[in-house]
């Protein structure tokens, strides 16, 4: 997952846990270790401590398995986190006319995914995404452009996402969406290619990347993703409910699940 921008006010972020970064996890379990070490010889006497630390020398995956459960238990509780702020504001996540949607209006399971087009994850999940919407042709996929990954004057996320809408608006978003997330290198001049091979014309793209309706349209994506707490891109919604993974296995299990109930 690639994270988004820090925008939590200060006061906030002091009083949180599970907004620590992910590299912070394996030094947090070296000094959870460390706190036991320093409490042992109150309880046990004797050398309790150099024992342990021969063992911990000796076993050191054990403190990959700390690592490994904070860093589960930290990824549970935020997604926790998001599917309460979900289920007290639905609107949040609202379908708009201009949110690329496929499948059924009236579906019984609808899939919706914030994403950045330059996002790794976003791209190394995209072909599953697109095999599952052939999977589930009962089920409805939302793709919400949220745009993240630009920083100063580089604004090439923003740039994909309103791209996109153009090619929404023309009817040819799936094919626009899969080439985007195929170029390794994205870029204006290749989004611009992208566009002209899909038959979109550059004057009716341009119209529509610079118009209010797409402005406005990726501000309320915005708006809707910072009321969730999103952290981060992909993030996958099932029926309303964040998915903890975004393994499109997991991603399809949850959907059988929605299904079944």
């Amino acid at each position: 997952m690639t994270d988004a921008p820090d925008t939590t006010p200060e006061p906030a972020r002091a009083a949180g846990f599970f907004d620590r970064p992910r590299s912070s996890m394996a030094a947090m379990a070296v000094a959870v270790v460390a706190l036991g070490l320093a409490a042992a010889p109150y309880v046990t006497g004797g050398d309790f401590d150099g024992r342990v630390r021969a063992y911990l020398l000796q076993n050191p995956e054990i403190l990959q398995e700390v690592s490994a459960a904070l860093q589960a238990r930290e990824d549970s509780a935020r997604t926790e986190a998001v599917n309460q702020q979900a289920a007290a504001n639905p609107s949040l996540l609202a379908v708009s006319p201009d949110d690329p949607a496929f499948g059924p209006a009236d579906a019984r399971v609808t899939v919706i995914e914030f994403f950045d087009f330059r996002c790794p994850g976003c791209k190394a999940t995209a072909p599953d995404v697109l095999r599952l919407m052939q999977t589930h042709p009962d089920v409805r996929f939302v793709f919400k452009d949220w745009p993240i990954l630009d920083r100063g004057t580089d604004d090439v996320s923003h740039y994909a996402a309103r791209a996109a809408q153009a090619a929404h608006r023309e009817g040819k978003y799936l094919a626009v969406f899969r080439a985007l997330m195929a170029e390794p290198a994205l870029d204006k001049p290749a989004i611009d290619r992208i566009l002209a091979a899909n038959g979109i014309a550059e004057a009716a793209a341009q119209a529509s990347m610079s118009s209010p309706r797409t402005a406005r349209h990726l501000a309320d994506v915005q708006t809707s993703a910072t009321g969730l707490g999103l952290l981060g891109t992909p993030t996958f919604f099932v029926n309303g409910r964040a998915t903890a993974s975004i393994q499109p296995v997991d991603i399809d299990r949850a959907i059988r699940a929605a299904k079944a109930g």
